[in-house]
């Protein structure tokens, strides 16, 4: 994590999903959340509760294996993308899936790395990492309208 970058503790695989669900709060059609840390770091859990928190009762799943889910949850097409799995960036250029970062959609990619400089720039760029006794979150901004989401974000968990 940068040091500049503001951290928010995670105690728990709840405070991880309370995160998630703050930022349903502030979620818009046309934005872009990265979401980078290693394995089990909590990303999936993030997107989970983000997920719940929009009214999505389904199943929420990693798209490790599927590269990409799915999901209209209240007002939002939300595309939960992770590329894990791709070895070089040049699977982001075949992939087809850039006509999904468009203003209609919410798109958050698990892995952005992978893809390299090829995807569009992030509203908000959420590290996730391991840092015991629970994990920890740094908030990294890219625009306006990400570091009102950051706000958003912050205000709601501080209100909870």
């Amino acid at each position: 994590m940068t040091a500049s970058a503001p951290q928010l503790p995670l105690a728990s695989e709840d405070a991880t999903l309370a995160l998630g669900a703050a930022l349903a709060k502030g979620a818009s059609p046309g934005l872009v959340l990265f979401l980078s840390g290693d394995l089990g770091a909590g990303k999936t859990t993030l997107v989970r509760g983000l997920l719940r928190a929009l009214g999505w009762t389904g199943r929420v799943k990693s798209p490790t294996y599927a590269l990409v889910e799915h999901y209209t949850a209240s007002r939002l097409d939300l595309y939960h993308f992770d590329f894990y799995r791709f070895k070089d960036r040049e699977e982001w250029v075949n992939s087809g899936f850039r006509e999904h970062f468009n203003p209609e959609s919410l798109c958050v990619v698990e892995w952005p790395e992978k893809a390299g400089d090829l995807l569009p720039l992030p509203d908000l760029h959420l590290t996730l990492e391991v840092s015991p006794p629970g994990r920890r979150a740094a908030f990294e901004t890219h625009s306006d309208a990400g570091r009102a989401w950051r706000r958003s974000a912050l205000a709601s968990l501080l209100r909870s």
